[in-house]
């Protein structure tokens, strides 16, 4: 029985800056690091309380999720972390260097205010910010 989800893994080329940036600029909360040598992996874990799986398909074919299976078949698309102040947050990133897709948030799922940071900005992951808008549960 699947009881929750327990992690998503981001494979990222230089691991002490990755940590840098959820840890210092993400402000994620951090479990440390631990060298596992039957993967051959360096680790770090930054745990979250809770979290959903979103599932993304084209609406009518159209679309970012269309142009992104033309290139995949499928697979991890984006992280989303919750703002409770989405113009600070972008505000904050953008003075430390990150480039976001958009210049502001706009309306996304559940009445929530979105914005996306430019993968190139977090080791070719699209991370998403996310406001709680009225109707979120």
């Amino acid at each position: 029985m699947i009881t929750g989800l327990d992690h998503i893994a981001v494979a990222v080329p230089d691991l002490e800056k990755a940590v840098k940036r959820f840890l210092e600029d993400f402000g994620l909360s951090y479990d440390g690091t631990e060298d596992v040598e039957t993967a051959k992996t360096s680790t770090a874990f930054f745990p979250i309380e809770s979290a959903s799986i979103e599932l993304v398909s084209p609406l009518r074919g159209e679309g970012p999720i269309a142009k992104y299976l033309e290139k995949k078949p499928g697979g991890l698309h984006h992280l989303c972390f919750s703002t409770d102040d989405i113009v600070a947050d972008v505000a904050r990133l953008k003075t430390l260097g990150y480039q976001f897709i958009t210049d502001e948030p706009s309306l996304g799922a559940h009445n929530c205010q979105v914005i996306f940071i430019h993968p190139k900005s977090c080791d070719g992951v699209l991370i998403e910010l996310s406001q709680p808008g009225d109707d979120h549960h």
